[in-house]
């Protein structure tokens, strides 16, 4: 045997080793712009905006599904699967909705509900855990997450209660009315509103488990941690027996808050996914 034949066998037998050695690194299944509005009332406005993309670990199984919201004030942004929860062992919904002024509240509120109605009836086919579905997001992706999780209407008409949810997760978001709702009644002061769309007039012990984060009071949205201070206040008085509140000290309302933020959401959601967390 010449020294090129020996050469090229000992390269084989070193690769088939480090192959036994070192285990594939699995690509995660994509799937992008599925329409998740349903029924024969559908517009063109709503099968361009209602669509999400999932993200699921190759060998997913019964792991928990986080569904992620955009922020943009509901009048702009996209869907996004943030870096900081890729190859963590979940699976992630990003979830884009209508956008003021195209349409106006409770729009938008109605299309996050029905992204997670589609979630709750399909994610079992990515490898999600149905009974494991937390929803979060940035700013206004954070407030929609808080309405629809908070107040019963939402998911109800879709034959979902809110407690079967995992739990609650918005980042920086607004626990008062929402300024582009006022905006849309034509209310453009800075004097917060506690009416139906405000999250906090949903606060109930019954609530699923809740996890507030916002920035440095002094940095995030002017009164964005105050207002979130409020209702977990409140949680706490009314006996809701699971709400965090982290206050991220340096952080502006910005990408980077919400990269600081995303580990802890991470954490509490494998503390609250106790048969999913190793999955």
């Amino acid at each position: 045997m010449n020294f090129r034949n020996t050469y090229s066998i000992t390269l084989l037998i070193a690769a088939l080793f480090n192959s036994w050695l070192l285990p594939a690194i699995a690509a995660p299944q994509i799937e992008t712009d599925i329409v998740y509005a349903e029924g024969p009332s559908v517009n063109e406005q709503q099968e361009q905006r209602c669509r999400l993309d999932v993200y699921a670990p190759e060998t997913a199984q019964g792991v928990p599904v986080l569904i992620w919201l955009h922020g943009g004030g509901i009048r702009g942004g996209n869907k996004y699967f943030p870096e900081a929860l890729q190859n963590k062992g979940i699976v992630i919904v990003a979830a884009n909705y209508r956008l003021f002024p195209a349409v106006q509240c409770p729009a938008y509120i109605e299309d996050v509900a029905a992204a997670v109605a589609w979630t709750f009836k399909n994610i079992e086919r990515y490898g999600g855990d149905p009974n494991h579905i937390f929803i979060s997001g940035f700013s206004a992706g954070g407030y929609l997450s808080a309405m629809v999780g908070l107040d019963p209407h939402w998911l109800g008409v879709h034959g979902i209660r809110a407690a079967q949810l995992g739990g609650i997760a918005p980042i920086s978001g607004m626990m008062t009315t929402h300024f582009t709702v006022r905006e849309e009644r034509g209310d453009k002061s800075k004097v917060p509103v506690l009416d139906e769309f405000a999250p906090i007039r949903h606060a109930t012990a019954e609530a699923p488990p809740l996890l507030l984060i916002t920035g440095d009071r002094e940095k995030d949205w002017p009164g964005r941690m105050e207002e979130n201070l409020l209702l977990a206040r409140t949680m706490k008085i009314i006996g809701h027996k699971d709400t965090t509140i982290y206050e991220l000290q340096g952080h502006g309302h910005n990408r980077d808050q919400e990269n600081a933020a995303l580990p802890l959401v991470l954490k509490w959601m494998k503390q609250h996914s106790p048969e999913g967390s190793d999955k």
